[in-house]
């Protein structure tokens, strides 16, 4: 039985804004009010796919670091 779920999505415009704003994976854990992992946010800019609930959590501690307002649609491309 063969999976047709693409996982691996390639980098994600997530890593772009990151560079943008000179901000590294730490930054984000620490601005974080919900619980994410360096692990998460390395996923995510891999182009892992990730849970809604993790992509939200990512979005905005990304938007508390970066002191800006984006969308989903900015961050992944799936």
């Amino acid at each position: 039985m063969e999976n047709d779920i693409k996982r691996e999505l390639g980098e994600q415009p997530l890593a772009g804004v990151m560079a943008a704003h000179g901000l590294k994976a730490h930054d984000l854990v620490s601005s974080s009010s919900e619980q994410i992992t360096h692990k998460m946010v390395a996923r995510a800019v891999k182009g892992r796919r990730l849970t809604p609930n993790v992509r939200s959590k990512i979005l905005l501690a990304l938007n508390k670091a970066a002191g800006k307002s984006y969308s989903l649609r900015d961050l992944f491309n799936y």
